[in-house]
């Protein structure tokens, strides 16, 4: 994500005018009431193009189920948290009307409709296009009734020796309560008769998490591979788990929870120890989807709704298997064939030394001037990773300090800080304990950190730290070098590999000087104000950018060259969509880059008629976040950590950082021309909220993937002889 080097004084003098002036008024009198997409409903829609992905026969067959598991657990995480604050918000009668002017109530409903149809769809893409195709690729996922009696006898032996022993059936009597169910569990409903008595009894059966998810039949010599999902391999061995009974029905069923924390820092003397707590309530979360298979009868069913307090509106009726967050186990398979074409990350150009026969020397690559590095298309190991790693080997490295946000569970990067901690430097790791999903995660390292010698702080009461920063102070020559990092994404080697992040290294002394006083504010008491080169969530930067909208209309008034160019996750905060709504009314052409949720309507008559804006979904994740402004023919550029949210610009510390060597500017313009090109696959948002996938010409070809592009050009670079001196 981001930053660098601001040499012009009168930019800097600029950049100070946003944390002096009064807050910018946007004035919506005369903008409609309905001018605003349901972000809800518009995260379905994301979703949706993940589905898409998966039904589309031109991807490799593996990759498919990869999008089809993928979109389960974007869904899974949609319901803890969307559905659940819904819910939370009917529930404690706050009936705060949503983005569109909604209340709650309404909008539930209207998800939920959309949700049964996704799911639906979803489970009929795998059960007519990907499993069928699997099969014709000699991967068959079979049912019990699909087997001879040799592979019964197998199974038979795997269920005996590897399954049996751990699984832990549950009666419910007057005796034995319903049992708790877990959320995101698997489980087998189950009802038995006593042939002794006529008396019918039901218990629940927990799927084993721990074992794999498809069980693997034994080869049948025709390099085929065989899977059965543990779940039916268990349902018909169930006479062994209730000898003596008669299984009358047994069906598969799964529960989603409330899983979203609610920590209240300011009554918290330690968070860690608040954190820890509320993640074990978490389990506990109240119910609030139940999908079953479409075979359950209606006795087993309304004993399930009564229990868990399920709403038929909130039952999910699908054909077997339930779960497909299971065929994430398929990616393990050795078919390259199947997958995307293996791509080697590169080293960035700007990082190899001049002489191919020196060893790669970061501080001195920084030193020669900015370098924005684009990940995955080049390495992360061999630039953000060696660059703290780098540092915490090198004895005239006097101190480092960093931003964890979500981090990998063996992660390099916190073993480099443990190892600078050790070495004797001064380490200080600002770890972002809640991070939603990694908490858990978050806290051990923290803990790791800490007995290591590393001091560890959590950020400021009431704001979540997202930004992504590292600061390496060394000693050269008689003074203190500022060596930076900003970037768009976490600090963690395995997304790296997956997620599109962009990242600038710098030497720039007004950068580090502008880090060193956000880490003091981040970890004591500082109140810091002034940034050169920074725009800072949450006092200035949504200032800051309704500012340069505004001013783009201003010019795009007096008809001066005008333009911006936003790429985001999410385009969701009001304020800032009004201020692109008046820019665009003003004659200001507005490109808007999403990949998740959308709230601003495009191509609205005497509204948004100079906007559009486009989604790109594929093999890798768009996670970066890029902020053009044409001002009058002097852009200014900017990349970071924040979205187009409410809790980035409220409720985090977010930080974008502006570009200024031209080759960077250049870059980023190219690839917004690539990304918004009629010829690039794309999804296109009307003004209805309907998203249109436009991947092939009038002839049928495909169009170009824009992924691929970025990495045969990035690929295709080549080694600069020398380095021209940077403006700083």
């Amino acid at each position: 994500m981001e930053d660098s080097p601001l040499g012009d004084a009168t930019i800097a003098a600029d950049l100070l005018d946003d944390y002096d002036a009064e807050p910018l008024f946007i004035d919506t009198t005369e903008l409609p009431g309905d001018r605003f997409l349901d972000r809800e409903l518009s995260w379905l829609g994301f979703n949706k193009r993940v589905l898409e992905l998966a039904e589309d026969e031109s991807l490799p067959l593996l990759e498919r189920a990869n999008f089809l598991a993928i979109f389960a657990s974007n869904l899974d995480e949609f319901f803890m948290v969307r559905v659940a604050g819904l819910k939370r918000r009917i529930a404690t009668g706050i009936a705060v009307p949503t983005n569109t002017g909604r209340s709650p109530i309404d909008v539930l409903r209207d998800i939920s409709a959309r949700a049964h149809d996704l799911q639906e769809r979803h489970a009929q893409a795998f059960r007519v296009m990907v499993k069928p195709a699997l099969d014709a690729a000699d991967i068959h996922v079979e049912s019990w009734g699909d087997l001879d009696e040799n592979d019964r006898a197998s199974l038979d032996e795997i269920f005996s020796g590897q399954i049996f022993p751990v699984l832990m059936p549950l009666a419910v009597d007057p005796a034995h309560p319903f049992p708790y169910i877990s959320g995101l569990s698997l489980n087998l409903s189950i009802r038995v008769r006593n042939p002794r008595n006529g008396r019918e009894e039901f218990a629940r059966l927990k799927v084993p998490t721990n074992l794999p998810r498809f069980v693997k039949l034994p080869d049948d010599d025709r390099g085929t591979l065989r899977y059965i999902p543990l779940e039916d391999l268990i349902s018909n061995h169930l006479d062994e788990l209730f000898p003596g009974m008669e299984v009358l029905e047994h069906h598969e069923f799964r529960v989603t929870r409330n899983e979203d924390l609610e920590v209240e820092e300011d009554d918290a003397e330690n968070l860690l120890m608040a954190l820890e707590k509320e993640l074990q309530r978490r389990r506990f979360g109240p119910p609030i989807r139940l999908e079953i298979t479409d075979d359950m009868d209606e006795t087993t069913l309304a004993l399930l709704m009564s229990e868990l307090q399920i709403t038929e509106q909130e039952v999910y009726r699908l054909p077997a298997p339930l779960d497909l967050m299971g065929l994430f186990e398929l990616m393990r398979l050795e078919r390259p064939s199947l997958k995307y074409a293996r791509h080697v990350p590169t080293t960035s150009v700007s990082l190899l030394p001049t002489d191919p026969t020196e060893k790669p020397d970061v501080f001195a690559s920084i030193s020669r001037g900015d370098i924005l590095l684009h990940h995955p298309y080049e390495s992360f190991a061999t630039s953000v990773q060696a660059f703290l790693e780098q540092a915490a080997a090198d004895p005239n490295v006097l101190a480092i300090k960093q931003t964890l946000y979500r981090t990998s569970g063996d992660s390099p990067i916190v073993e480099a800080l443990i190892d600078a901690a050790e070495a004797g430097k001064a380490v200080l790791a600002l770890v972002e304990i809640k991070a939603r999903f990694d908490e858990q995660a978050n806290i051990g390292w923290a803990r790791k950190l800490e007995r290591a010698g590393v001091h560890v702080v959590y950020g400021l009461v009431g704001l979540k730290t997202h930004s992504k920063l590292a600061l390496v102070v060394r000693q050269e020559g008689g003074k203190l070098v500022h060596y930076s990092h900003i970037g768009t994404g976490n600090y963690n080697p395995k997304t790296s590999r997956i997620y599109e992040d962009l990242g600038l290294l710098t030497a720039d002394d007004t950068v580090g000087k502008d880090l060193t006083r956000l880490f003091n504010e981040l970890s004591g008491y500082a109140i810091e104000k002034k940034f050169k080169r920074l725009l800072v969530a949450p006092l200035h930067l949504r200032k800051g950018l309704l500012k340069r909208i505004a001013a783009e209309a201003d010019n795009a008034r007096a008809g001066k060259p005008s333009g911006i160019r936003i790429k985001a996750n999410s385009m969701v905060d009001e304020s800032i969509i009004d201020a692109l709504y008046r820019a665009s009314q003003a004659g200001v052409p507005i490109e808007i880059w999403v990949r998740g949720i959308c709230s601003l309507k495009p191509g609205v008559e005497g509204l948004s008629d100079n906007i559009r804006v486009r989604s790109i979904l594929g093999r890798y994740l768009e996670h970066s976040r890029i902020f053009r402004f044409e001002n009058d023919g002097d852009p200014q550029v900017f990349i970071g950590s924040a979205d187009m949210m409410h809790r980035n610009l409220d409720r985090r510390v977010e930080a974008l950082v502006r570009l200024t060597r031209p080759e960077h500017l250049d870059e980023l313009q190219q690839l917004f021309d690539l990304a918004m090109a009629e010829t690039t696959s794309s999804w296109w948002l009307g003004n209805d909220g309907h998203w249109t996938r436009h991947d092939r010409d009038d002839s049928g070809e495909p169009l170009r993937d824009l992924q691929n592009e970025l990495m045969r050009q990035i690929g295709a670079r080549k080694r600069p002889a020398s380095y021209g001196a940077t403006a700083r």
